[in-house]
């Protein structure tokens, strides 16, 4: 049998637990996590956006389109074909079947190709298409 009572009239050793390491560990995790997390999602491209006096502000759109003015079409930091844009579209409303869809495309690129981008979003399924632009007077 065990004797506790023992144990504890012999040693009268003030036990002391160190949580240094343990807070070191913690802030070391936080910064991790917080330079691998990507707070704003972008297109991929560098991409100089109409501005317009009527432009609101979304919150979180899921699905961004990027246009360059050289006509390439830009999803998810890659660049796609005119004709992977449905699949890719529909492949993400699968994922998220509320998301918005928002083509931010260059003050110079081609109307017709934004027009063909904005069709191919609708036919995919998109319920709410917009085109980004930035806040202020518009030309």
């Amino acid at each position: 049998m065990l004797n506790i009572s023992a144990g504890r009239r012999g040693n009268n050793k003030n036990l002391e637990i160190n949580i240094a390491p343990l807070i070191d560990m913690v802030f070391i995790l936080l910064i991790f996590f917080l330079v691998t997390t990507s707070f704003l999602k972008e297109t991929g491209v560098d991409i100089s956006r109409p501005s317009a006096a009527t432009a609101e502000v979304r919150v979180h759109p899921s699905i961004l389109i990027g246009i360059t003015k050289t006509g390439s079409i830009h999803i998810d930091k890659r660049q796609v074909d005119i004709r992977a844009v449905r699949a890719n579209v529909e492949r993400a409303l699968a994922e998220n079947p509320e998301g918005a869809v928002v083509i931010v495309a260059d003050k110079e690129s081609m109307t017709g190709l934004v027009i063909t981008v904005m069709d191919a979003c609708k036919l995919a399924g998109a319920r709410d298409v917009s085109i980004a632009a930035d806040q202020g007077e518009g030309h």
